[in-house]
């Protein structure tokens, strides 16, 4: 033990252990025994399985075992529950576990059921205690280095996202392959591309089963362009498990069936134009270097500190009801032969969107939104605006005056857009962007009055509560961060950080800008709201919210 500081107090009690019991320990379940009582926090296992606790107990003879579930909630001592258990007992597990005022992480799927899910999140919030899912593949080395060199602007562009999950077995009965398998890479897909989906198909086969699919391919289309399939199967010849991420800067592949050194290859293959046609310049791969460490450890490691802070894990219950909705709306297409379902991008369910008709919202007289187009309710569209065809406009947004938004734009809750503004297709905003007067965004790189490039498109988002000032101008293919703020007149020709402060031509970053808005001092904290930031590990350099004293 490392001896005290000379500043230290002696008598400072030491900080209470996290204690946590496992319920459920089956095929999976068995795992995070291992993994819990490896970090010294395993105070129970809890299963109906006399023969099953008498195993446990003799592998790990410092553990208490209980086939009661209601013994583990009465304990004051455990803090936190993790539910290992058949997908349709999570939801009434999970939530006696949050009325007993436990941490609660539950295997995937978080339930089966969307009003179910909500429910638990709303209980989770009214306790102040953590949900987490468990969506492994989130905590993996290498998809951590992926995400993070797609933030970074590596990749360039997001394109098109596949996934297969392939084996022979293991064959399931209580669940089809989708639920099974799929899970874990809607949820990557999700985090990789930002956004909601659009639209959600499905297709499958039953071939061992009659009501259980062995094989299904998921398509998911998002409203930015970005196009995603997931293809799973117990039904293989051979283990697949592979994430192809296509960049039109760079492609990844995350590979989990190769040695580490080798999981995740990037390729800077090029396209050039010969004689008005494409030609395919291809690249050796590039193995970029991840430390190992075992993905269920750092999952682990990750609840128990979300625990310990009180801050929502990166796979929260919001986070498990978006892939649910995904699920859902993907198992609507299987049953109804592959259709494909439209899922509403104001919300995290997969619910069909509704048409703009009988909705409530205003229209001036003078303004103009075309069939196809979706108002949410509380929106306000004024004088001389066009909406066109496709566009998806949030709940609450004020649309100025003499806008143009459109076609096949997606505009989230809450937006202002001032006048003399044009959004056109290829922009994504998420919910609570300010859009200043005169404001511009361009959609292509290079346009030319003559020749037609609406092949060319870049893609733009801008993320949830970020500002733009009055004549800014957005250059295509550019993301803006949560809460950034780019100051009037600025020209953002690359990547803007969550609350990066930038102004001029082109734009720099020149501080970071709170939540309200207001500019943070240099020690990270708002003299305004109080809420209190620190610096994320890069790269990319941002800050987090650690504290809201508002």
């Amino acid at each position: 033990m490392a001896p005290l500081a000379a500043d230290s107090n002696a008598f400072e009690e030491p900080e209470k252990p996290l204690l946590v019991a496992v319920v459920g320990t089956g095929y999976w379940g068995k795992n995070l025994v291992r993994n819990y009582h490896n970090l010294g926090v395993l105070k129970m296992v809890c299963d109906k399985d006399a023969d099953t606790l008498a195993t446990f107990k003799k592998t790990y003879p410092d553990v208490e075992v209980s086939p009661a579930f209601d013994e583990v909630l009465q304990r004051s001592d455990i803090d936190g529950v993790i539910i290992a258990t058949p997908a349709e007992t999570h939801f009434s597990l999970a939530r006696e576990a949050l009325v007993a005022e436990k941490h609660v992480y539950v295997e995937k799927p978080l339930v089966l059921q969307k009003r179910e899910a909500m429910e638990l999140i709303d209980l989770a919030e009214s306790v102040q205690r953590i949900l987490m899912v468990g969506h492994l593949l989130q905590y993996h080395p290498v998809f951590v280095k992926l995400k993070a060199l797609a933030a970074k602007g590596e990749l360039g562009r997001i394109n098109y996202i596949y996934s297969h999950r392939l084996n022979l077995g293991k064959i399931r009965r209580e669940e089809n392959i989708l639920w099974s398998f799929a899970p874990h890479d809607i949820s990557m897909i999700l985090s990789l591309a930002g956004e909601r989906p659009e639209s959600v198909a499905a297709t499958g086969g039953n071939y061992l089963h009659r009501q259980i699919a062995d094989v299904t391919t998921t398509h998911i289309d998002f409203p930015s362009g970005l196009k995603a399939h997931i293809f799973v199967s117990w039904l293989h010849p051979f283990k697949e498990q592979k994430l192809v991420v296509v960049g039109d800067r760079k492609m990844a592949v995350f590979d989990d069936t190769r040695p580490w050194n080798e999981k995740l290859a990037l390729y800077a293959h090029q396209i050039n134009w010969e004689s008005n046609a494409p030609v395919p310049l291809k690249a050796d791969p590039e193995y970029v270097e991840v430390p190992q460490n075992e993905p269920l450890r750092l999952e682990c490691q990750h609840f128990l500190h979300s625990m310990r802070i009180g801050k929502n894990p990166v796979t929260d219950g919001r986070e498990g009801l978006r892939v649910l909705g995904v699920l859902k709306a993907a198992q609507q297409s299987l049953d109804e032969n592959a259709q494909k379902i439209p899922f509403d991008t104001r919300t995290e369910s997969g619910r069909k969107a509704e048409t703009a008709a009988g909705r409530n919202f205003f229209v001036h007289p003078s303004s103009v939104v075309d069939d196809g187009a979706k108002i949410g309710d509380g929106s306000k569209i004024w004088h001389f605006t066009h909406i066109l065809s496709e566009s998806n406009i949030g709940r609450n947004c004020s649309i100025g005056q003499n806008v143009v938004i459109g076609p096949r734009v997606a505009v989230g809750d809450n937006c202002k857009v001032q006048n003399n503004v044009s959004i056109y297709e290829g922009v994504t905003l998420e919910e609570g962007v300010f859009c200043g007067p005169s404001m511009v965004f361009t959609n292509v790189y290079n346009p030319r009055a003559e020749i037609r490039k609406m092949d060319q498109l870049r893609m733009t988002r801008v993320k949830r509560g970020a500002t733009i000032g009055a004549n800014a101008t957005i250059v295509c293919g550019v993301t803006i961060g949560r809460y950034a703020f780019v100051g009037a007149g600025a020209v953002v020709t690359r990547n803007i950080p969550d609350h990066a402060l930038v102004v001029g031509n082109p734009a720099r970053q020149i501080g970071w800008a709170c939540q309200c808005g207001e500019r943070l001092n240099k020690d990270l904290n708002c003299n305004v709201c109080g809420r209190v930031y620190e610096r994320n590990d890069g790269p990319p350099e941002t800050i987090r919210l650690i504290e809201n004293r508002s």
